[in-house]
């Protein structure tokens, strides 16, 4: 049985991967684009580097506003030039944003501006830090799930490839934006569960719970964006995108779409793996036995979820709009104007669909394993 098991877990392994590659060779399969804006351009090289030395600072105001330029010695740590070291100038101009000027011993992101001749400082090297956090992350889960965690991993991984590998090269490449979107959570959700828990009834009644609670939230999310006439211009950067080269205009309604549809699945998979467990050890240990039983059980156990997830879910979309709701806190000579803007109301909109998604998951799953733990005859193990 445990060949068998592990047999499988390799064959979704190979089936995940293979998919993964044929979605990208499509999506990626795309023309050349036309070009719709042509600039003078010229090569800029990007190095990274540790300050070895400072040699200059000077102050200076410009438009009555201080400037600070730090020039300091950096030696070259990665790129064609490793081991050089450079001169390298830091400027610090921006009064509005708490800059701080390099010292001995940083790592930093230096480039090279061919046009004059010279190495200026672009940002302090900080992904090293984040990989070393991210990695510790890893080995904790692997050491408290043990092959749990080692699963969930995998699957984290393979959800990510199938966004930067599929979904985004689908983009890029002028596909229907919103059928790419369902075909990447379709696939995160089954190909998570199955390599998580495997091939038995609760992966099946988790799944089922949460494509039914994707497609909820997907539909109310198409028919919100049809009655608030939303443009999905929300910000400067997501305008710019028009601007791509790409074979077509990016539909903006559609991205913000996938963009609400992504943020929701994670939750909703979370919720509906939850409660298909835990009825699933109830059923076993008999506490359950009758398709009611379980489907009460499942719906009270939901209730006890659903107050810790709204939380989850809603403070997780404020944390990331921190910056928005401080906007409407401080400037707000007419609220309800501000209220009305579309970049507000996909905020609200992004927090409240996905909780009504994971709200629907709760009695469907709860009545997808009511009927499956009862019935008679002998589905998976």
């Amino acid at each position: 049985m445990k060949s068998n098991g592990r047999l499988f877990y390799i064959g979704i392994l190979i089936i995940s991967v293979v998919l993964l590659f044929i979605g990208n060779r499509f999506m990626d399969s795309r023309p050349e684009a036309e070009i719709l804006f042509e600039f003078e351009t010229y090569e800029l090289v990007f190095f990274t580097g540790v300050v070895t030395q400072i040699m200059e600072r000077n102050e200076t105001r410009v438009f009555g506003l201080p400037r600070v330029s730090v020039t300091f010695n950096a030696r070259i740590t990665g790129g064609p030039r490793r081991g050089e070291v450079v001169a390298v100038e830091q400027v610090l101009d921006n009064i509005l944003v708490n800059e701080r000027e390099v010292s001995i011993g940083n790592r930093v992101l230096l480039v090279y501006d061919e046009l004059r001749s010279r190495y200026f400082f672009v940002n302090y090297l900080r992904i090293n830090y984040v990989a070393l956090l991210g990695a510790a992350f890893v080995v904790l889960v692997i050491l408290f799930g043990r092959r749990k965690g080692f699963n969930g991993i995998v699957a984290l991984g393979i959800t990510c490839m199938a966004i930067f590998l599929v979904f985004v090269p689908a983009i890029l490449a002028g596909r229907n934006i919103y059928i790419a979107a369902m075909i990447v959570c379709v696939f995160s959700i089954v190909s998570t569960l199955l390599i998580v828990i495997g091939a038995n009834k609760k992966a099946l009644c988790a799944m089922l719970g949460c494509l039914g609670g994707l497609l909820a939230a997907a539909l109310l999310m198409l028919v919100m964006d049809f009655v608030l006439r939303l443009t999905g211009a929300v910000s400067e950067e997501i305008q710019i995108l028009l601007l791509l080269p790409v074979t077509s205009p990016i539909n903006l309604r559609a991205l913000i779409f996938a963009g609400v549809i992504l943020g929701a699945v994670g939750a909703i998979m979370d919720v509906a793996m939850s409660i298909a467990s835990s009825l699933w050890e109830l059923r076993q240990a008999g506490d359950v036995s009758d398709f009611s039983s379980i489907l009460k059980s499942g719906i009270t156990i939901g209730k006890d979820i659903l107050g810790t997830m709204l939380n989850t879910l809603i403070l997780a979309y404020i944390g990331s709009s921190l910056s928005l709701i401080l906007l409407i806190t401080v400037h707000s000579p007419s609220l309800i104007e501000l209220l009305n803007m579309e970049i507000i109301i996909v905020e609200f909109l992004r927090a409240l669909v996905g909780s009504f998604g994971m709200l629907l998951t709760i009695p469907l799953t709860a009545g997808i394993c009511g009927w499956f733990y009862t019935a008679r005859q002998k589905h998976l193990t």
